[in-house]
């Protein structure tokens, strides 16, 4: 989600380790990249996500994860809406649907729509799903998103996956359920099971 000092932020914090090394932020400010590193570090598990409601191997249980957010989101000082939304995507991460569930509906604008829209896809509740990105709008958010699935949707190696889920260069949130509902009855095992899992990688 594009939020400021949100989860995308967090992980272009690593980019600026180098300009550290030259010049030692501030102490809160090293405070606040220390909390964004930890909370990277929380998404760093041994698989991605499913497309559906898990739970896979190697996710942290609920409360144990609750634990690690609320120490890492006391560091970086974030604002409380937008700590609510990390956390709610950091549990989707972990298949943890309800907790994130209960977090999105208590955040009534469109970044809140947009994590609402991830839990219910990967319910899956497809058609409840296009209902709160129907809600979301034009989004910078979407903007985003479509510059970082583009590398992954190589023209010459997914021209038709591109064109659906990319039209104009634009991120398409409808077409990318849709073609989750497509591949949910295949196995894990799948290429397009797989390849949408690195596509879902990209919303957090």
């Amino acid at each position: 989600m594009h939020l400021p000092n949100a989860i995308w932020t967090a992980q272009n914090g690593f980019c600026s380790r180098e300009i550290a090394l030259e010049k030692p932020p501030p102490p809160s400010n090293f405070y606040v990249m220390s909390g964004l590193d930890s909370i990277a570090k929380l998404l760093d598990t041994s698989e991605l996500p499913e497309l559906g409601p898990g739970p896979r191997q190697g996710i942290l249980p609920e409360a144990a994860l609750n634990r690690k957010l609320d120490e890492a989101l006391r560091q970086t000082k974030l604002p409380a809406g937008n700590e609510q939304l990390i956390r709610a995507l950091v549990l989707l991460w972990h298949d943890h649907l309800d907790a994130a569930h209960s977090i999105a509906q208590s955040v009534e604008n469109a970044e809140g729509s947009v994590v609402h829209g991830i839990m219910h896809r990967r319910e899956p509740d497809y058609g409840n799903a296009k209902y709160w990105f129907r809600r979301v709008g034009k989004h910078p958010a979407l903007r985003e998103l479509a510059s970082r699935v583009t590398p992954l949707l190589d023209t010459k190696s997914n021209p038709a996956l591109r064109e659906e889920l990319l039209p104009r260069g634009e991120w398409d949130p409808f077409a990318f359920i849709d073609a989750c509902e497509r591949a949910a009855s295949q196995p894990a095992s799948d290429p397009l099971q797989r390849f949408l899992r690195k596509i879902q990688r990209a919303e957090t």
